[in-house]
């Protein structure tokens, strides 16, 4: 599974709950899964026609009213490889935020600067936090299924996330004035 790419186990995720179009894939990779992964269009479609050849997806016309509409659906080979990938260890969890990275070379722009880069990184997060607050309110009523059990971790480490980067972000403008009073 080397040359596997992550984005073929999203979308086989994804259809392994239910067939879905390419449209109903990004529309859940924007909302539900944009905390902690991302896609396009661009990757979503040459993704499907690849596990589509290699026999893990199969595709039917389900077009209505004129409107062109292809649904997805996973192959028991597609269930196959995404159990065998699922029981693998992560190989590279990453934290990437260019916030970070203009921090880090933040002296060419100094304090006033930085501070306004972590003021706007802690009103994204706190918009973040709201959102999955809601998730985990709604996700709450529904524990009964192992499905949404699964849905409720995921939700939960956003929120810890979220509220530890809160709490840095209070600590950082704190620091920041004590440096600029010295």
């Amino acid at each position: 599974m080397a040359n596997t790419k992550k984005m073929d186990f999203v979308l086989l995720g994804l259809l392994s709950h239910e067939p879905m179009t390419g449209y109903e894939m990004k529309k859940r990779l924007d909302t539900s899964l944009r905390f902690f992964w991302g896609g396009s269009y661009g990757s979503i479609y040459p993704t499907l026609n690849q596990l589509e050849r290699e026999g893990k997806v199969t595709k039917e016309n389900a077009s209505s009213n004129g409107r062109e509409k292809i649904l997805y659906s996973i192959t028991d080979h597609g269930k196959i490889i995404l159990k065998e990938w699922l029981k693998e260890p992560a190989k590279k969890d990453e934290l990437r935020y260019e916030t970070l990275l203009k921090l880090f070379f933040g002296k060419e722009i100094g304090f006033n600067g930085t501070k306004e880069h972590i003021e706007r990184f802690e009103e994204k997060c706190r918009g973040e936090l709201h959102i999955l607050n809601m998730f985990a309110e709604n996700l709450f009523h529904y524990l009964g299924d192992d499905t949404h059990k699964h849905y409720y971790l995921t939700v939960q480490f956003g929120i810890k996330t979220y509220e530890s980067y809160l709490e840095w972000c209070k600590e950082a403008k704190i620091l920041i004035e004590e440096w600029k009073n010295k």
